[in-house]
């Protein structure tokens, strides 16, 4: 049994009574993360972040961890390196390929289409949690004048292929995943379910749960 709350933006907070997992902090404006977090004093929660993109992380995670001992951080590469975080500070450092092992789950780091990492969480039950952070089918519209279109630098087809070939690996280990959080960006216009439809087909998903569609705050 675990109990899953959406935060803001691309972070959830995911409770199963042993630890508590936080995504991707960045904002909590409703201040139930904080609520959360005083709730869960004394006990293990892990702070996993995808990447070092503004809207992903809050250093304010970083201090988190360092007042209390049984708080843990687990930063992308790019995240320890463009935000200059102590390398003695976080519990793993992730990485392509890598498997990290707690006393709590078993975390699995995957590629990204975008910057940093996407990961599958296996608790001790054998729930499985698919956290993509930026992992997405970034297919914009042709005609799509966004500023945003205009980073991406593969074509639309080269971008299709890295996608899904990263499915691929994910489904040769998890065929099924229990939870999957994962972008739907108004941004991609018309496209913006084609990559969470190719997750589909790709995987057997139970619970798809939408991020990354929230508009910033003023």
């Amino acid at each position: 049994m675990i109990d899953i709350d959406y935060i803001y933006h691309s972070c959830f907070a995911v409770r199963n009574g042993e630890c508590m997992i936080v995504y991707d902090y960045w904002r909590d404006p409703s201040g139930l993360l904080h609520d959360l977090l005083r709730q869960w004093e004394g006990r293990p929660v892990y702070f996993i972040v995808s990447h070092f993109h503004e809207d992903h992380f809050n250093p304010e995670v970083v201090d988190l961890c360092q007042g209390h001992s049984e708080w843990h951080l687990l930063p992308s590469y790019d995240t320890v390196r463009r935000r200059r975080i102590d390398k003695t500070l976080p519990l793993a450092v992730l990485r392509f390929d890598q498997e990290v092992v707690t006393p709590h789950f078993r975390l699995k780091v995957y590629r990204s289409t975008d910057v940093g990492v996407s990961s599958v969480v296996e608790l001790a039950d054998g729930t499985t949690l698919y956290h993509a952070g930026d992992n997405n089918n970034w297919y914009f519209p042709e005609e799509q004048t966004h500023e945003d279109a205009s980073r991406v630098k593969v074509s639309r087809d080269e971008m299709e292929k890295l996608f899904l070939s990263i499915l691929r690996d994910i489904r040769r280990d998890y065929p099924h995943l229990d939870h999957a959080f994962f972008p739907v960006d108004p941004r991609l216009g018309q496209e913006m379910l084609r990559g969470p439809m190719q997750l589909q087909k790709a995987i057997n998903i139970g619970q798809l749960h939408p991020m990354h569609y929230t508009l910033p705050l003023q």
